[in-house]
């Protein structure tokens, strides 16, 4: 006897499940330090929110790449996993930034914009990742 199973339909599933457990993870880490202390602040709120987003975006987008990745051992893939990974520590940092001067604290003696250099190594392994050819 046939079931009658849609192709596909249980990774959507799947990838709905892992998105919900990521977003309450995230949410989870971040409300102590980053959202409760300014959730008054109306404007800033707001901010905040857009860079949790970002954040939890940017983290499901690493965790389906590394999956894919132990399943094809692909290199392209490998170099897109890199550029999501690079994508969620700059969104952390984006996120920090807003609340705090993290740039300060990292690198006080470098007069240089750490995330547009951080993004510029992102647009790079996924620039690699696009452009490999596979033999």
């Amino acid at each position: 006897m046939q079931t009658d199973k849609v192709p596909g339909r249980g990774a959507a599933a799947s990838s709905a499940k892992l998105l919900a457990v990521i977003t309450v993870s995230v949410i989870a880490l971040l409300a102590i330090p980053v959202i409760i202390p300014h959730i008054s602040h109306t404007g800033l709120i707001y901010h905040i929110l857009l860079h949790v987003a970002s954040v939890i975006i940017a983290v499901f987008l690493t965790v389906v790449s590394i999956i894919a990745y132990r399943r094809n051992h692909s290199g392209r893939l490998l170099f897109m996993m890199g550029g999501f990974a690079v994508l969620a520590f700059v969104e952390v940092l984006y996120l920090f930034y807003s609340t705090v001067n993290i740039e300060a604290v990292i690198i006080p003696i470098v007069d240089i914009d750490l995330s547009h250099v951080i993004l510029l190594v992102m647009l790079t392994l996924f620039g690699i990742g696009v452009l490999k050819v596979n033999r």
